[in-house]
């Protein structure tokens, strides 16, 4: 960790982040509270950022990003299901908006360090600086870091990596924060209680619900869809098929409006393909190096190797198959404990 001076703190109104600003106000930081107002379907949360900035005596101040956050993750967000894709707005979120904006707010301000309540920890090994997984392997959250740059990362403090979530909660109950019994919200921040096919269709008209077949791997109808967007690789539920064995969907194909089903052994793949990479550390690792891949966050990164196609693009063959890799999620490398960098999953 860097040394105590000036930190710009990203307040969320909840207690991961709070917590990252009292430890590290403890440490001896001045600390700077900044809360990002990203949509408006949380109101509360500048107030609870207000609250939280006021018990820990720190200064607070607000920006609001709501039309960048419209263009740059909604939009995007709707636009992929519509394409048959499944998106990943906290990946391209924390890269394009939340670290953007702690960036641009440390230039301008001439403060020294950035910090959040992510769970992840700074690498620091020859000089380069890189990031590893947080010790609660429940929570460590590295996988949606992958497309930091280095400019992010050599201003990053993370305090909250080497500790678990268990203690933070205590720590914060102790204290008295106002945050610290929440529940923590599992849910897409900018849907709120919404099912994302409802928020598409409320944001894009109901138009978008254009039918469509629903065929086997060999092409044979075998049942009906009301729209690409409704369906994501790997779901059995609401398919609609009388069938003595389960199907699940395998592949979405917008061209021709179909969304392909098949049993579930189908669906385990060894290769993925994946583009629009960053590496960590600026460039590539050597072509058919030994790592770790994890395709969505709840996946557990399985072994593998790597083929570089080319600077950003790249070709992991798992020792083994996995299950439903889904185009529109994220691909993140790891060597061991060390995110080496991640990448668009295109097929």
């Amino acid at each position: 960790m860097h040394q105590p001076s000036d930190v710009a703190v990203a307040l969320s109104g909840g207690v991961d982040s709070a917590m990252a600003a009292v430890l590290l106000k403890r440490e001896g930081w001045e600390i700077y509270g900044l809360h990002l107002v990203l949509s408006s379907v949380a109101p509360r949360r500048e107030e609870r950022a207000r609250e939280i900035a006021d018990r820990i005596g720190i200064p607070l101040e607000i920006i609001d990003l709501r039309d960048r956050f419209e263009s740059r993750i909604i939009a995007p967000f709707c636009d992929a299901y519509l394409m048959g894709l499944t998106p990943n707005p906290c990946v391209r979120c924390n890269q394009e908006i939340k670290f953007e904006a702690l960036y641009r707010y440390c230039i301008e301000k001439r403060i020294h360090s950035l910090a959040t309540g992510h769970y992840v920890r700074v690498d620091v090994r020859d000089g380069r600086v890189g990031l590893l997984r947080g010790v609660d392997a429940g929570k460590d959250q590295s996988y949606f870091l992958q497309r930091l740059g280095r400019d992010c990362l050599e201003r990053g403090v993370f305090p909250l990596g080497d500790m678990t979530k268990e203690e933070i909660r205590r720590q914060a109950g102790d204290m008295g924060l106002p945050c610290h019994l929440r529940p923590e919200s599992q849910e897409i921040c900018f849907i709120s209680g919404m099912d994302y096919r409802e928020f598409v269709e409320k944001r894009r008209g109901v138009t978008v619900r254009q039918k469509g077949l629903i065929v086997d791997i060999d092409g044979d109808p075998v049942g009906e869809h009301e729209g690409i967007y409704r369906y994501t690789i790997g779901q059995r539920h609401g398919l609609g098929i009388a069938s003595p064995r389960p199907y699940y969907v395998k592949e979405i194909r917008p061209g021709v409006n179909h969304v392909v089903v098949a049993r579930r052994e189908v669906l385990f793949m060894n290769i993925v393909h994946a583009s629009g990479f960053n590496w960590i550390q600026g460039s590539p690792p050597e072509d058919g190096a030994r790592m770790l891949a994890q395709v969505r966050y709840r996946h557990r990164a399985a072994p593998g190797r790597l083929t570089v196609v080319s600077s950003d693009e790249v070709r992991f063959t798992f020792d083994t198959p996995q299950w439903a890799v889904t185009p529109g999620q994220a691909l993140a490398l790891y060597d061991g404990e060390s995110l080496i960098g991640g990448g668009w999953i295109e097929r």
